[in-house]
């Protein structure tokens, strides 16, 4: 599961990596959470690259209130085409979702250490995304949206079991171009990331709090056991 992640890159670096003709101006977010509006970068009706902003927690379109449909945060890759929550955003509706890092916490309860996992140097990455769009029968309505997930790699598994699936720059195209309405052809994306290319960082505790936001929160702090990374 990818319960916690951050957006620390400037908007102009943003919208070179991702090709983008607009990004609005936003803060560093070193401790993003379910729930809150989050940048998603998907296509739009010309086939550009799109930056818009969703709620993380994806509402299908059929739920008539979402206020009795469990948040879904993650889509799980192996079985995202045969969910009825996943399965029309899959094929209708991608996203890529712009990030430096996301975190995953081991040890018990009361004392769980929170890992910061990402690229050397917090490189920009992109998760796989899906995203809805949801009108209620009173004329509301907002878009959501959840992170792809799969098996972890070499890396990643020392500290969880699941990881985002990271989209290679090369392949943002065919995974965003949903107008053939299907999901065919993009099977070999949902795979993790190779593992030599991320790192895993023991953090400070206070990310464990999503109120609390700021670099410090990347402050590195001694593991508990140096074997596990």
């Amino acid at each position: 599961m990818c319960s916690r992640y951050s957006l620390t890159s400037p908007p102009e670096a943003v919208r070179a990596y991702f090709k983008l003709t607009e990004v609005p101006d936003y803060p560093p977010r070193y401790n993003i959470a379910p729930t809150q509006p989050v940048a998603i970068i998907r296509q739009d009706f010309k086939g550009q690259h799109e930056f818009a902003l969703a709620r993380w927690g994806l509402i299908p379109g059929w739920v008539k209130d979402p206020r009795e449909f469990a948040t879904l945060i993650n889509a799980r890759a192996e079985s995202a085409a045969e969910k009825p929550s996943f399965r029309a955003a899959l094929r209708h509706r991608r996203c890529i979702v712009p990030t430096n890092g996301f975190y995953e916490w081991t040890g018990r309860a009361g004392h769980k250490v929170p890992h910061l996992i990402r690229r050397p140097g917090a490189a920009l990455m992109a998760f796989a995304g899906l995203w809805e769009h949801w009108l209620g029968a009173d004329g509301s309505e907002f878009d959501t949206m959840a992170i792809v997930t799969a098996a972890a790699n070499a890396t990643v598994s020392a500290v969880h079991d699941r990881m985002p699936v990271i989209v290679a720059e090369r392949d943002f195209d065919r995974w965003l171009d949903c107008r053939g309405g299907s999901a065919e052809g993009i099977g070999d994306l949902l795979e993790p990331e190779p593992a030599d290319l991320l790192e895993i960082l023991a953090v400070n505790p206070k990310v464990s709090n999503f109120r609390n936001e700021g670099p410090d929160l990347w402050t590195p702090v001694a593991p508990p056991d140096a074997k596990l990374l």
